[in-house]
């Protein structure tokens, strides 16, 4: 049997501040956008490529804004994602690896080159370059 992780929820305290970050500056799919009721909207997002997605809104979750933290993205070529996600207006660390637990500024070897952003709520991403023909 086949266990895929399908969606993420992420805690947002503005949901159409956080679609707009989504969506515009990440580049994600809009694929629903849903409100019940004034108490619950679903907003599920998808980043291009990705099996799985995010979603934001109303009503979802117990969760504090901003207090999920370690979220990963993996790309092949950590230089052009970063150049995407600034050119597109994200604040976005410079290219940097871990060195004795401790990050350093610049390239990695295969595996250890990240960038570092948060959303406006805070909660917290990394994305990670992953060999191309892993």
């Amino acid at each position: 049997m086949d266990w895929k992780l399908e969606v993420v929820v992420l805690p947002v305290a503005d949901v159409d501040r956080a679609k707009h970050f989504y969506s515009e500056q990440m580049g994600f799919v809009v694929d629903v956008d849903n409100r019940i009721s004034d108490k619950f909207r679903v907003v599920q997002m998808t980043p291009r490529g990705s099996a799985c997605s995010v979603t934001i809104g109303t009503g979802l979750t117990a969760m504090a804004p901003g207090s999920l933290q370690g979220l990963q993205l993996v790309v092949t070529d950590i230089e052009a994602a970063r150049a995407e996600l600034v050119g597109r207006g994200v604040e976005v660390s410079p290219v940097q690896h871990f060195a004795d637990g401790v990050a350093v500024d610049g390239r990695g070897e295969p595996w250890n080159s990240f960038i570092f952003f948060s959303d406006p709520d805070g909660n917290g991403w990394a994305v990670q370059e992953v060999p191309a023909n892993r």
